[in-house]
């Protein structure tokens, strides 16, 4: 069978030549007689494999010398308890700006913590806008701001950096890591996991401003002290060892086609063209309010529940898989990481052009 273009919001496509190189490495990783899958962490060939892929990622997203680079696991969904802890140190208080489901989520488990305080919500309005918050609707003594930079779920992107002054903004950036040039030194703190756009699951990035760490809450668990994992450099217990090869390797693809601007300008080019279809026709519907419209994934529905599973079945044997949208929204998503090739949404739009046509709406 051959490949198929797989939307899936994640785990997610990762790019053929990474796929290919680490399918020729692993049985035998370059003369070593093993996989990577099977070396030891303290060995010195695998202390080779983390240090290149943290210096790639550093030289990647161009991450000053005074952030700390960890390679953590338990997914981003553990970083909700661990920022608090870590961070919420001070004042015992955050602010929030919910988005959507995860960075509800992160809310919620916030509050367990201290005094976390939702800024602004656009759940009343099924999350199809990023809300704008201004800086004094911040509370100045807040240990640090929240976000979600992509909303997966629900399509949404911010659209701009909330102006925090001084308070540090930490960014959950899970579904929108490496997509296009960012400024880290905007961030006290970024957190992904990396199964969306830069690794296989398994393995959760955190990028945090070195005057941020050391000040843990004492209850905090060893294992979610950003401290403890810097001094070992992510190495207390044994790492997430095959995921941060990916990592590794996938970094090395993107510097090589030109790094972030080119995989922007990629990404753009891919996003606009299925934008533009959906805005020139009126058989799908896409709800997401245009100036907060994701670059990664695009949601859209037909109005009709029983043609949106109609489109999903047959898309999967047309080779367009994994476009049912989320559970908790219907219709459908189409999730066009960087390793999603322009080919694919080509593809995703004929289908849609014929999908219209063979079905149409009473």
């Amino acid at each position: 069978m051959e490949r198929v273009f797989n939307f899936s919001a994640g785990p997610s496509m990762l790019p053929l030549p990474v796929l290919e190189r680490a399918a020729g490495e692993m049985t035998n990783y370059r003369g070593s007689g093993m996989s990577v899958m099977e070396m030891s962490h303290r060995s010195p060939v695998y202390d080779q494999i983390i240090t290149d892929a943290e210096a790639n990622f550093r030289k990647l997203l161009n991450i000053p010398q005074n952030y700390k680079v960890l390679f953590l696991q338990g997914g981003a969904s553990t970083q909700f308890a661990a920022v608090p802890l870590n961070l919420m140190n001070k004042n015992k208080k955050a602010d929030y700006i919910l988005s959507g489901q995860f960075s509800s989520k992160a809310f919620e488990e916030a509050k367990k913590y201290g005094d976390a305080y939702a800024v602004a919500s656009s759940k009343s309005e099924k999350f199809s806008f990023v809300p704008f918050v201004s800086r004094e609707q911040f509370r100045a003594d807040a240990d640090y701001v929240h976000i979600c930079m992509n909303n997966t779920i629900y399509g949404t992107k911010f659209p701009y950096l909330p102006d925090c002054g001084e308070i540090p903004l930490v960014a959950d950036l899970s579904s929108c890591i490496a997509s296009e040039p960012i400024d880290i030194t905007k961030f006290g703190l970024i957190y992904a996991g990396a199964q969306k756009n830069i690794a296989p699951a398994g393995l959760t990035v955190v990028i945090v401003r070195e005057d941020l760490i050391g000040n843990a809450r004492p209850e905090t668990p060893t294992m979610l002290d950003y401290k403890v994992m810097a001094d070992n450099n992510s190495m207390y217990n044994t790492p997430p060892c095959y995921c941060i090869y990916m990592l590794g390797l996938v970094c090395e693809w993107l510097l090589s086609i030109g790094g972030l601007e080119e995989i922007k300008k990629r990404n753009e080019t891919k996003a606009k063209l299925l934008y533009d279809y959906l805005d020139s026709q009126d058989y799908y519907f896409a709800p997401v309010r245009k100036d907060c419209r994701s670059m990664m994934n695009v949601t859209f529905v037909s109005g009709s529940e029983e043609l949106d599973k109609l489109f999903v079945k047959e898309a999967t044997a047309a080779g367009l898989v994994n476009l049912k949208g989320h559970r908790s929204v219907g219709g459908m998503r189409a999730s066009i990481y960087n390793a999603m090739p322009y080919e694919g949404v080509e593809a995703l739009v004929a289908f849609m052009k014929k999908f219209a046509a063979q079905h149409p709406k009473e």
